[in-house]
């Protein structure tokens, strides 16, 4: 029988393969192309298959994130913190997750839909919100190894 920690740590790496391998498709095979074409279209069509997978994801990941951080808190270590490396590395994750949603939030509400005139802010927040999945991995990478 599968473990909590087990069916979290599960849960957790699907939904980041999904967050951070739609991120790494999307910043580094379909942003390019339609850069080039400047086809608003494709970055529309990407957005909406994704989303609906995305958000989710992006919802399990925090909340199995912050499940495995209480159940792996060393004894004395704090979540905030630079005292040990898990508080080192929980801190920076919940300021990526922050940055991450500020990014989503602000592009969803602010910049609305993808224009032609709107590609280059919509470029900028998606290799930004790319970059900061992956630095979010490896941070979680760097938990599971302490």
């Amino acid at each position: 029988m599968l473990s909590l920690d087990a069916l979290l740590v599960f849960v957790h790496v699907l939904c980041a393969a999904i967050w951070v391998g739609g991120h790494l498709v999307l910043a580094l095979r379909i942003l390019p192309t339609a850069l080039r074409a400047g086809d608003t279209a494709a970055l529309a069509r990407f957005e909406a298959l994704y989303e609906p997978l995305a958000a989710p994801s992006l919802l399990l990941l925090a909340l199995t994130g912050l499940a495995l951080a209480g159940l792996h808190q060393p004894e004395g270590s704090a979540w905030f913190g630079f005292a040990d490396a898990f508080s080192v590395l929980v801190t920076a994750k919940l300021v990526l997750l922050a940055a991450t949603i500020g990014l989503a939030l602000h592009a969803k509400l602010r910049l609305g839909a993808i224009t032609s005139a709107k590609l280059g802010t919509y470029a900028w927040h998606a290799r930004a919100v790319t970059v900061l999945a992956v630095l979010l991995l490896a941070s979680g990478v760097g938990l599971r190894l302490l």
